[in-house]
């Protein structure tokens, strides 16, 4: 996959998130690591916090979901206030799931890439050795 110059992928997982730019061309690619953002990790997920029954999600599977909704709002203001032009996200599974429920239609329009893998806690070359592969 060419990443544009610019480029920010987003790393997360129901507990983490890591940010890259691409600060190489876009057919020779190098990732730089960003700081990350403050999540606001209030209740994003429908139906709030209680006890679950055996058919509700538990607890820890709502909080991951509070923290994949989170990332993806941060990720809704940064595109809306134009400071991503091209993203790419990865994550597991459920959390890319949960977080395309909150994508803004912008956010859609930035998309370049999803990938549905585990690569949190992951080096940079790692990272864009997936996105390669």
């Amino acid at each position: 996959m060419l990443i544009p110059h610019g480029t920010i992928i987003a790393v997360a997982d129901g507990q983490h998130l890591a940010l890259f730019r691409n600060s190489g061309t876009e057919a020779e690619a190098k990732l730089e690591s960003l700081p990350l953002p403050s999540l606001d990790e209030r209740n994003h997920s429908a139906g709030g916090h209680h006890t679950p029954t055996a058919s509700e999600p538990s607890h820890h599977r709502m909080e991951e979901d509070t923290h994949s909704a989170a990332v993806a709002s941060w990720l809704n203001r940064e595109v809306l206030a134009h400071r991503i032009g091209d993203l790419v996200i990865i994550a597991p599974p459920a959390t890319l799931g949960e977080m395309r429920l909150h994508y803004h239609k912008q956010l859609v329009q930035v998309l370049r890439r999803e990938l549905a893998k585990e690569l949190t806690g992951r080096s940079a070359a790692e990272v864009l050795a997936a996105l390669r592969a």
